[in-house]
């Protein structure tokens, strides 16, 4: 049985971080289909649009903008969508923010690198993992 690779939904409101991440990726050779938006509210809005079993048109969305952490807890809240991995990549190293995250079924916390030399250091460690060795079951 051949596993279609996984694809990327990167949600991140900078655009400049969104093209550093997005360079990174394509400098690790990370050929995954990518597509990004920029609010909590655009990525339900994208998982509800791409849901892969079913025929019916997504719902209309009326909600005020959300956060990352609201945006985690709606999606795994969500049965068609709590098996999605979700990996946090941010700036805080706050112990509550990292508790909290989990707390919402975060797949995975990382710290992104402030020096930029390190930055694709730390998108391979992501690639490694969870573009090469996790496999994702949508189901």
């Amino acid at each position: 049985m051949k596993i279609n690779p996984i694809g990327i939904l990167l949600k991140n409101d900078s655009l400049d971080v969104a093209r550093l991440m997005i360079e990174a990726l394509s400098e690790n050779n990370v050929t995954n289909k990518l597509s990004h938006v920029t609010e909590g509210i655009e990525t339900m809005a994208f998982l509800k649009q791409h849901r892969q079993f079913s025929d019916e048109k997504p719902p209309g969305l009326s909600m005020p903008k959300m956060d990352g952490r609201e945006v985690l807890a709606k999606i795994k809240q969500d049965k068609q969508f709590k098996r999605i991995p979700v990996v946090i990549l941010t700036t805080s190293q706050a112990d509550e923010d990292i508790i909290k995250s989990y707390d919402l079924n975060a797949n995975c916390y990382m710290t992104k690198a402030v020096n930029l030399d390190q930055f694709p250091e730390v998108i391979r460690s992501i690639k490694t993992f969870w573009l090469n060795i996790e496999q994702y079951s949508g189901s």
